[in-house]
């Protein structure tokens, strides 16, 4: 690369793959951090500057430096944390990804039509506590990693516990098998999907009441959480493997028909539960590179297949920055809202 272009991310989340892997790519980099942690992002050395806001908020009041950089934004989950729908839209730094996908993952009624018209499998929804005949788990929308999910057992549970909760939820069938999370990077440059990682959470408290025993459980007063504190890796059985290609290619295909022309492209995530017949089940989408590819920052069991070298999806975002550059297609990569 001839360095006049630089990768920029908020410094939180999965920012020092996304960093590190532009470095790898001939990029500059530039970590915008908060007080808090702009020390943190200036120890790395692959870190070329860092931008540093009182709040992550503020982050509309540097898009002219930015732009004067040449900045490349690559989104993560924080963009979402600490920023509206409506500022991530109004955003012209260039950005790598299609924002038009945003009200789709943002909406559980319009990602549940997304997923559905891909023939994905997903778990039975209720309309109110009332319909409640089984267990199930009540989602605030927008929560961050988990915080606020409530395990309810059936209807006078949810009278109890949930009924007069102030936030938008949406309650879901609570489905008992294996949480598998699949990492996928979908190329618009030459219409390829990789299954890039996967990984399952570790989460608080859930996993820690896994381990006691039922009886032992009696009397005491927890109730399951489901906070996410870290990631393991996880390798799929290979024959498991077509129906996670098929289920990555069919979001990416309907994509295309909710947000044409471009849909879905570049990192994005597909949450599932397997259960003991070997059925995937389908909990949420992702549009963006997720956290629990920070397991594979020198490259996962699947990337080497493809490449033979280390290849995270941060790295894998940069390369196809830079390819979109040497084949002078930049646009193709980048929102159409985006300004150069």
């Amino acid at each position: 690369m001839d360095g006049q272009y630089t990768i920029a991310t908020l410094g939180s989340h999965s920012a020092l793959q996304i960093l590190k892997g532009a470095r790898d790519e001939g990029f500059g980099t530039l970590a915008i951090a908060s007080r808090e942690t702009e020390r943190l992002y200036r120890s790395f050395k692959f870190v070329d500057e860092v931008m540093t806001l009182d709040r992550y908020q503020d982050f509309p009041k540097i898009v002219a430096d930015l732009q004067r950089r040449k900045a490349i934004i690559v989104p993560h989950g924080s963009f979402v944390a600490y920023l509206s729908l409506e500022e991530q839209k109004q955003m012209t730094v260039p950005y790598f990804g299609n924002k038009a996908v945003l009200d789709w993952e943002a909406s559980r009624e319009l990602q549940r039509e997304w997923l559905t018209r891909a023939g994905l499998q997903l778990p039975r929804q209720f309309r109110s506590g009332a319909e409640i005949d089984r267990p199930v788990i009540v989602k605030l929308y927008g929560a961050a990693g988990g915080k606020g999910y409530m395990f309810i057992r059936d209807a006078a549970d949810f009278e109890t516990r949930a009924a007069k909760l102030q936030e938008a939820y949406t309650i879901q069938e609570y489905i008992i098998g294996v949480p598998l999370y699949i990492h996928y990077f979908y190329s618009p440059l030459d219409d390829t999907l990789e299954i890039m990682s996967m990984d399952r959470r570790y989460e608080t408290n859930v996993d820690s009441l896994g381990r006691i025993p039922a009886a032992a459980q009696e009397g005491m007063d927890v109730s399951p959480s489901y906070v996410v504190v870290g990631n393991s890796p996880v390798s799929l059985r290979e024959s498991m493997l077509v129906e996670a290609l098929r289920m990555g290619e069919d979001v990416v295909r309907v994509s295309k028909e909710i947000c044409p022309p471009k849909g879905l492209f570049g990192a994005f995530c597909i949450e599932t539960i397997i259960t003991p017949d070997i059925q995937f089940y389908v909990m949420e989408i992702s549009a963006r590179i997720v956290a629990g590819t920070n397991l594979f920052i020198d490259g996962s069991p699947y990337s080497y297949l493809n490449y033979s070298e280390s290849m995270s999806t941060g790295r894998r975002i940069a390369r196809e920055i830079k390819n979109a550059l040497l084949t002078n297609n930049l646009g193709r990569v980048l929102d159409d809202s985006s300004v150069l």
